[in-house]
């Protein structure tokens, strides 16, 4: 990617974040004519974060206010690669917004391709596009399913309260696939899974973000389930490092799992982790408790269990995922401590 131009739409996010520093931390140390142009796109529905605005003052980087549902600008320029990044993941939150969570994942990703595909045909170049979807697009994988392969085709609904995450990245999916096919583009696509980290905003919603929230409060910390649904999470730091390999060294129209093999725990155990950790760590005194959520959805279409197969991002990419959950936990509690108020996400 050096000395290329490359364009991150969803940049304020919790992954964009990284996507975004990554390359900022490149263009810092790289030798001269090797740093990348860096262009990103955002709505800054949650704000303009601090540390983004900051970026304006740096001449490799330029930010767009852009909605991913509306169309593009007028006058955008060609990148030679480009990530969508664009979506609200939270289920909490894109089931209050369905229909704004379909068009950032379809419209959104539609129209990035045809401009790709225009570049390509102008002879500008078209060097790598990634499409961010979803573990989600598994639904729940039946037990001879886990861990889950690629190959895996799914077991989703396609009505149900989280159909317009799942289905608008399946969907997402058929689009990149098919403009690698017809065009010969290199269009890849990541499902990740359970990304967790310093950054991902107390408001989250999620789980993890919720027992922070909790434990800083200095209450119990509330399981809304009765914690079996099993997960594997991945430690922001070694999700980041998975995207930019399948970025640059994906197979066209294929698409590659990035997360980690194991642990699988319950939401039950990371909840008992996450206590261990604070009472070491923060003098905390809680105790994990199990309170009914006030949402009658909220657990409607969970998948019971989520854990990837990832020998397809080892053998392609050379993906090799090290940060332990017991290190990544204690990593994000510690940031929590010091980030303890957030706008909503």
């Amino acid at each position: 990617m050096a000395g290329k131009r490359l364009l991150i739409t969803g940049g304020a996010g919790f992954l964009g974040y990284y996507l975004v520093q990554s390359v900022v931390e490149w263009n810092r140390h790289c030798r001269k004519g090797d740093s990348i142009e860096l262009e990103v796109f955002d709505n800054f529905s949650r704000g303009l974060p601090d540390w983004l605005e900051a970026l304006q003052r740096d001449s490799q980087f330029t930010l767009v206010r852009q909605d991913m549902a509306k169309a593009l600008p007028d006058q955008m320029g060609s990148f030679d690669f480009m990530i969508h990044a664009a979506s609200i993941a939270s289920p909490s939150y894109y089931r209050k917004h369905p229909i704004e969570t379909m068009d950032a994942n379809v419209s959104g990703v539609r129209s990035l391709l045809e401009q790709f595909r225009q570049q390509s045909e102008l002879g500008q170049g078209t060097a790598g596009f990634l499409f961010f979807s979803s573990s989600e697009i598994y639904g729940d994988p039946t037990p001879d399913a886990v861990p889950t392969p690629e190959t895996y085709r799914g077991n989703v609904s396609c009505t149900g309260p989280r159909a317009c995450y799942d289905e608008a990245k399946r969907f997402g999916e058929t689009l990149c696939v098919n403009f690698a096919r017809q065009f010969g583009l290199p269009v890849k696509v990541a499902r990740p899974f359970n990304n967790y980290g310093p950054g991902l905003k107390i408001t989250d919603r999620r789980a993890l973000p919720d027992f922070a929230r909790d434990i800083f409060a200095g209450r119990d910390v509330a399981l809304l389930s009765n914690g079996s649904p099993r997960r594997t999470f991945c430690y922001v730091a070694d999700a980041v490092i998975g995207y930019f390999k399948v970025l640059v060294k994906g197979k066209a129209g294929e698409a590659y799992n990035i997360g980690v093999e194991g642990p699988e725990v319950s939401i039950a155990e990371v909840a008992e982790k996450v206590v261990a950790l604070a009472r070491n760590h923060l003098e905390y005194e809680g105790r994990v408790t199990q309170v009914r959520s006030d949402d009658p959805d909220y657990l409607v279409d969970n998948p019971s269990r989520r854990c990837p197969d990832i020998r397809k991002a080892r053998s392609d990419l050379g993906y090799a995922p090290s940060v332990s959950l017991d290190d990544g936990l204690l990593r994000t509690l510690l940031w929590y401590q010091d980030n303890q108020q957030a706008e909503d996400a």
